[in-house]
């Protein structure tokens, strides 16, 4: 069996990563998934998290809003609407964003208005825990 399998994680702004990798985890509606080269194939829904991805021995760091995967025994796909490493992520940014989510919360919405306040908010919050995650405090 082979050792590798071929990652490409694509924001859509930009290629994020493209290469060979030894082993996967992310973070879909069922939990984390973690993958490995010949998993079954399968298609996911990736949620914000952290994806973390082992490249020549050495594990990986990024935050991931949401996306999806397709997944085959010899190449993996995550495309998402933002991908970032832990230094790309604004820390103060994000905190405000937070901030800004949790005061909307706090006012009457309809539902739709809600949901996509609450989305944003946990999109911030993913961002700053990871960017703490990885000793890049505000």
């Amino acid at each position: 069996m082979a050792k590798t399998f071929r990652l490409e994680l694509l924001a859509s702004d930009r290629p994020f990563f493209v290469g060979d990798c030894e082993h996967l985890v992310y973070p879909s509606q069922d939990g984390l998934m973690g993958i490995l080269p010949g998993h079954e194939s399968l298609v996911t829904i990736v949620r914000p998290g952290e994806i973390k991805y082992k490249v020549d021995g050495e594990w990986r760091y990024c935050a991931i809003s949401d996306g999806f995967a397709e997944i085959r025994r010899d190449y993996v796909l995550i495309l998402g609407d933002a991908i970032e490493l832990p230094d790309e992520i604004d820390a103060k940014r994000a905190a405000e964003a937070a901030e800004r989510a949790r005061e909307r919360m706090r006012q009457k919405q309809s539902i739709l208005q809600y949901y996509h306040t609450q989305a944003a908010l946990n999109r911030a919050m993913n961002r700053l825990k990871i960017s703490r995650r990885h000793n890049h405090e505000i």
